[in-house]
């Protein structure tokens, strides 16, 4: 079972430079929440561990970086 994600404690990348277009993650029991910071009320994406670590794997090799950036 994953934990309730309101009672996750929500953060920004430090990136984000403070802006209101960012998204906020929170890691749960066995698993990562990801919403919208600008409607932290809203809907929360959930994914298991080994599904964010192949994200963060695939972010940190470059693998989503727009052509020319």
């Amino acid at each position: 079972m994953i934990a309730e994600p309101r009672s996750a404690r929500w953060f920004k990348s430090s990136y984000s430079s403070g802006g209101q277009e960012c998204v906020e993650v929170a890691f749960l029991d066995s698993a990562v929440g990801v919403r919208d910071s600008k409607r932290p009320g809203g809907p929360v994406l959930v994914f298991e561990e080994r599904e964010w670590g192949a994200f963060a794997a695939a972010v940190a090799e470059g693998r989503f970086d727009a052509p020319g950036v």
